[in-house]
């Protein structure tokens, strides 16, 4: 049997009861709707700031202008080296999962008053950020600049030297109306000139950012000599004082002339164009040396001192190196001589590869001059009596043992017996600073390694001589 709907609707009891949980459910509702709604998913994550300053929980996070999340709980770290950041504990929509992990935090300004949100600069990477993670705290951007630092720039001094560059600049506009007018008329010519110069100036071939690099260094040197500075603009003064009695007609007689120099100026610089560039390469090739100029001054100086007598003598050196000149003009035009250099050229093309190995084992390890000092007869059979000289030699005395080197071998000899200098060392090709080897002095040098058997070049660098 089925019970009447008018007799819950006609309890009091029963409506009350219904009412009072309706209520409960949209206080509850109400208050937390700020933290979202109860079983709706959501996407937890932990983003880390350097400063979470006017950010309260609760607080709005967007992406992209919307509303995706809410900050729901800011906690401040403290680290080892005593700085302390800000620990944000997120909670966002699930359409935001996964966020990509090179995302950006940023906390931005909601209003004038000071309400603050959190923004997310979405990423564009294939990986994300798995929910319970944290954002590390380089990914999150720098403070930007709120209205209320802006306005406090303009402290009580700054206040008053805008106030006093108003009056100056007002006072010096006054009365000027015509002349601006004027002026601004005539303008327009010269920023149809300006159009080339401004393209010139912005070629890459210019190098104008070089420009402000130098303004850079050359502000940083004149930096220290500001009160010198100060006392040329005094000295300045006086130096616009003295022009100011020739102004006129002199001086602007001149500056009367300068349109007509201009335009001659610009008639001809396509001519002298081709100058200007060669003239721009001709200094760039000089720079090395006027580099190197700088350190030789003194020794040039010395030799300009020394050679002002030369320079005395010059005009008899000059009246005879014309006859020189002809004289080694002929000597060059001579068959002969031209076949003697050809046949020179061709023999020092034979003994280069040659030179290229003896070279270094003289110039480097002077073997040769030690070879013909130790084969010289005051060395080799300088001593004897009466009767004659005899010749200086040492008795070679082989080791014993199995294919030494007293005797026919089938293997170079590498120990065994009862003699411990049974071991060979051979260095057929010592190493002479040659092209390809190390820069020593081996042959002669080398340093005898006991129980071991050495063929070929000994270990480490016998260095030079």
């Amino acid at each position: 049997m089925r019970r009447p709907i008018g007799v819950i609707a006609a309890s009091p009891t029963m409506v009350g009861a219904i009412t009072v949980l309706v209520a409960i459910v949209a206080v509850f509702l109400a208050y937390n709707a700020n933290r979202g709604l109860p079983f709706v998913p959501t996407y937890q994550i932990t983003a880390q700031v350097e400063n979470a300053k006017a950010l309260v929980p609760s607080n709005e996070v967007r992406i992209g202008g919307l509303r995706v999340g809410l900050v729901d709980e800011i906690t401040p770290v403290e680290h080892e080296d005593g700085s302390t950041t800000a620990r944000l504990e997120l909670t966002l929509d699930d359409e935001v999962e996964p966020l990509p992990k090179d995302s950006t935090v940023v906390i931005r300004a909601r209003s004038a008053l000071g309400l603050k949100y959190l923004e997310i600069n979405r990423g564009s990477s294939s990986q994300g950020w798995a929910p319970g993670s944290v954002v590390p705290l380089n990914r999150a951007r720098p403070e930007p600049v709120e209205l209320d630092q802006i306005l406090n720039t303009f402290d009580q001094p700054t206040r008053l030297g805008v106030r006093r560059n108003l009056t100056e600049f007002g006072g010096a506009l006054a009365g000027r109306g015509v002349d601006l007018n004027l002026t601004l008329g005539r303008l327009s010519p010269l920023l149809g000139h300006l159009r080339s110069v401004m393209r010139n100036l912005g070629s890459p071939a210019a190098r104008l950012d070089r420009t402000f690099v130098a303004l850079e260094a050359t502000v940083a040197e004149v930096a220290p000599v500001a009160e010198l500075q100060a006392e040329a603009f005094t000295f300045l003064d006086i130096t616009f004082s003295a022009l100011a009695r020739v102004a006129r007609p002199f001086i602007q007689e001149t500056i009367s002339r300068a349109p007509a120099t201009l335009d001659a100026l610009t008639a001809q610089s396509p001519r002298i164009r081709p100058f200007l560039r060669h003239g721009r390469a001709l200094v760039g090739d000089l720079a090395p040396g006027a580099r190197s100029l700088a350190g030789s001054a003194p020794a040039i100086a010395d030799a300009i001192t020394v050679g002002i007598p030369a320079l005395n003598e010059a005009p008899q050196l000059n009246r005879r190196l014309p006859p020189t000149a002809a004289a080694l003009k002929r000597f060059n035009d001579d068959p002969d001589v031209q076949q003697g250099v050809s046949r020179l050229t061709a023999t020092s093309e034979l003994l280069s590869p040659t030179l290229r190995f003896v070279a270094p084992a003289q110039s480097v390890c002077d073997y040769a001059t030690l070879l013909l000092r130790n084969g010289a007869t005051a060395s080799a059979t300088g001593d004897g009596g009466g009767l004659g000289t005899y010749q200086r030699f040492i008795v070679f005395d082989p080791p014993t043992g199995p294919n030494n080197e007293g005797s026919p071998s089938s293997a170079p000899a590498n120990g065994g017996g009862s003699d411990v200098r049974n071991y060979l060392h051979a260095n057929p090709y010592p190493n002479t600073a040659s092209p390809g080897q190390p820069r020593e002095c081996e042959a002669g040098r080398e340093p005898y390694l006991i129980g071991e058997q050495v063929i070929g070049n000994v270990p480490g660098n016998q260095g030079t001589p």
